[in-house]
Order: structure tokens, then sequence, then C-alpha cells
């Protein structure tokens, strides 16, 4: 059980949170939380997966994968799974072919060092990879290739975006795209710069949202990560965002942009300036965002990445309508337990009393904001909610607020059989025991934190 105290950040916002009214922990009614979007529980029996695969910011000789189901907790699912033969690997881009297979292109030099190709590599699994080939960026005077990253269209082609500069001015960096000709991903087309960016700007990431392509792209004069689009992927493009337009300051690269389950932009991308990893939301198709957040145990570890979201079977699954005990994932003899309206985790045994067996017995249901999300409820019929970040179980008055203050979604836990339960209307902040109470909290990405927030629903109690 960890008893150190909370970091200063923390026990900052916690004290702040705490003459709050429960009803103003709806998401984005407390100033500095995610934003005004709720999280959104996958269906049964399925799962959401983000991966990544940085290089690390002390060695650009391999990669590491990591997996998350929730897009701000990564866990490593293998170290240094790729080396290349030869040459370097950064920037990497990574993306799942109609064959089942996971590809990725890269840089292969150092920043220092002029190269006139980008990598390619190949996986079924995510751990173990195979070179493909080294591309030789076919330019005229070509002096660096950089930062390749990949773009599938709704039309299915594959593309592939590169940051290229030639001998004349080795840094001044254009965008330029490739196609792919073949579904072996071996030939590509002619490489045409994208209209409209211009020079200058690298690290070149697009998403297509209908018929509308939305560029982020690094100004490389001022450091920036601008904004424009198109209505075509070739251009031209129209940069509408410039300078800090969006608060997440300068010397940043290497943008990637994934939609969430609750329908969120999140962008990720290099703090290189401050050594962070950073991750911002936007739930207004890019108008505005959130204010930057490091991402928690990886930030300062990885480099440059993109990411990919899956759908996968499994996940883990409760068995609604049925009574259940908690049992603390790493403390085996503790149990979640009622204790005047408070969650806590106290040891229950088969010694135990009654009354403590039937605090500790809990009955689950569909979540009352969510029916593919979980809510828990105790012989007297109140429901386990969050009240200024502490579990507690209170009757339900009827409001929405209540409802998703009341509802959780389920995530893998950190060992076999467990679950984590992220809350509904604070994505990305979990219930996790700290000094044998049960309270709800954002991931820091150690192990420790996973371990106190995986629960076992064990068999009940009473």
């Amino acid at each position: 059980m960890t008893t150190r105290p909370p970091a200063p950040s923390r026990r900052a916002l916690l004290r702040a949170m705490a003459v709050l009214p429960a009803t103003a922990l709806v998401l984005g009614e407390a100033p500095g939380l995610l934003g005004t979007a709720l999280a959104a529980a996958p269906a049964a029996g399925s799962a959401t997966r983000y991966t990544i695969v940085p290089f690390l910011n002390s060695n650009d000789g391999t990669v590491n994968v990591y997996q998350s189901d929730d897009a701000t907790d990564f866990r490593l699912l293998q170290s240094s799974a790729y080396t290349p033969p030869s040459n370097r690997i950064r920037d990497a881009s990574v993306f799942k072919h109609t064959n089942g297979y996971y590809y990725v292109t890269y840089t292969t030099h150092t920043w220092q060092d002029a190269s006139t190709t980008i990598g390619f590599a190949r996986s079924s699994d995510r751990v173990n990879w195979t070179f493909l080939y080294d591309y030789t960026v076919p330019i005229t005077n070509l002096s660096r290739a950089w930062a390749p990253e990949w773009f599938v269209d709704s039309d299915g082609s594959v593309n592939v975006i590169v940051s290229c500069s030639v001998t004349s001015d080795e840094w001044i960096f254009t965008p330029y795209l490739l196609k792919a000709t073949n579904s072996a991903l071996t030939a590509w087309s002619s490489p045409a710069a994208l209209s409209g960016i211009g020079s200058n700007h690298i690290d070149t990431y697009i998403v297509k949202v209908g018929s509308t392509y939305h560029a982020f792209t690094k100004n490389e004069t001022a450091k920036y990560i601008e904004y424009g689009t198109a209505s075509s992927l070739a251009g031209p493009y129209t940069i509408t965002r410039t300078g800090d337009w969006a608060g997440w300051g300068s010397y940043r690269e290497g943008p990637s942009v994934i939609q969430l389950d609750n329908g969120a932009w999140r962008i990720f991308f290099d703090g290189y300036g401050d050594g962070n990893y950073y991750y911002s939301d936007s739930y207004d198709s890019f108008a505005t965002w959130s204010a930057p957040k490091a991402l928690p145990g990886i930030s300062g570890t990885a480099r440059h990445f993109t990411v990919i979201k899956e759908t996968v079977t499994g996940g883990p699954t409760l068995t609604k309508n049925a009574t259940r005990s908690f049992r603390s994932g790493n403390y085996t003899t503790r149990y979640w337990q009622e204790q005047s309206a408070l969650l806590n985790l106290p040891v229950v045994t088969s010694s135990s009393t009654t009354a403590e067996k039937q605090a500790s017995t809990f009955t689950v249901v569909a979540g009352l904001a969510d029916a593919n999300a979980y809510s828990f409820r105790d012989a007297a019929g109140n429901y386990l909610r969050h009240y200024s970040f502490r579990g507690r179980f209170d009757a339900n008055d009827g409001t929405a607020s209540f409802a998703k203050d009341a509802t959780f979604i389920a995530r893998t836990g950190s060992a076999s059989g467990s679950v984590r339960f992220e809350s509904y209307n604070y994505p990305g902040y979990y219930l996790r025991h700290y000094n044998y109470q049960l309270r709800v909290e954002q991931p820091d990405g150690t192990d420790l934190f996973r371990q106190d927030s995986s629960f076992v629903a064990a068999t009940a109690w009473a």
C-alpha cells in the first residue's frame, strides 16, 4: 500500500477541488482539466487500443513499442522492438495496412547528417519487426529526406508525406507527397510538393474529416506548429493558424493527431525545447485546444511518434446485475468497503463481521450515463460516485451530473483478470487506492499507479 505523500501539484489540486460541490465535478467546470467531452465505453466484447513506436531520447538507433487503451497512459509493450540493420531510426510513423501488417517508415540518419533515404519495416504483431528496405527519394540534388508520415486516404490509397531539402539550402524543408503504386508498398509515385504549405515547413501531418484535409505542420523558422486546410490531399493548402495560435508554445514538432472514442481530437507533439512530450485536446473541430499536458510515464523518454487507433476484441467485462466484491490487484486481502458513505480499502477475510462483509458487497449494473459502462450499487440502493475526487456512496438524485459521476468505464488492469475503472466525466482519471482510500486520480505513468488502480471482481462476501 502506497503511503508516500502526494506530489505538491496533486495535493494542491485536491485541496482546491475539495470545496466544490459534487455538481461542479462535471468535466470542464473545474479549471485546468481536460475539456468538455465525456469518455466513451467500447461496446461489450471489444476494446480500443492505441499504439506508438517512438525512438528514444537516449538512443536513436532503436524504437520501443507502447500501447494504451485511453491514449494517455501508455504501457511498454516491447523495448528495442526494432533496430535497423544500418543507419539510425528517428521520427517513426506507424500504420496498419489492409493486409494485416503494421508498417513503420522513418528517418534513417541523425539530424546532423545528410540523408536521401527513408526506411521501411513491418510487423505482424507490433513486437517482432522485419526490415524491408531503404528508399531513396528521387528528388534532384536532394540533401535530406526526413520525418516521413503515413496518410491513408478515404479511397484506400496509401501515401507518405516526407519533408525534403536540397543541397542549395539543406536546412529549408518542403513537404512532398509520395503515393504507393502497389499494395506491397515497394513502389512509389514521383514526389510532388504539397501546394500551399510552402518551404521551411517540416513534420507535416494530415488528417481528413469529411471532404477536408487538415494539415498540422511545423514552421521551422518560427518553431510553432501551424494549421491549414485543403480540399485535395496535394493542396493547395491555406495556412490559417500561425504563431502560438493553440497555446502549445514554441519549439514544438512532430505533431500526430488522432480522434478519441468520445469524438474529441487529440494532438501529440514533441516539446524538444524543454524535453517533454505533450498532448492537447480539441472538442470543436480544431478551433481551440486544451492546455498541453506532458504524457505521463513516457514524457522525456519517447521522441517523435505517430499514433494508430484500433478496435480489438476482448477487453475487460463484468457481469451486470450480479453481486461482486472488489479486491485490490496488489493487496490481495484488501477489498472495497463502504465506511460512513466513503469507499475505503480495509482487510476483509472470512473472519470479518457480517456487517463488514455486507459493506464489501456491491451490485454491478449498467452505467447510469452509458449502458456500455458500469455503475456500482450498495445494499441500500446508493451508488458509487466521485465527490471531490473521493469515492463515496450517495442516493441517486436523478440528475445528469450524478449519473456521470457514478459511471465508470472498464479498462484492462495491470494483472491478468484485473480491471481499471476510468471516470466517465473525467476522461483519463481512474479509481485508485491511496492510503487505504479510494479516490479518482490521473495516472502518473508508473507501474505503481497501475497496480493501485487495478481491481479484481471477486465472489461476493455477502
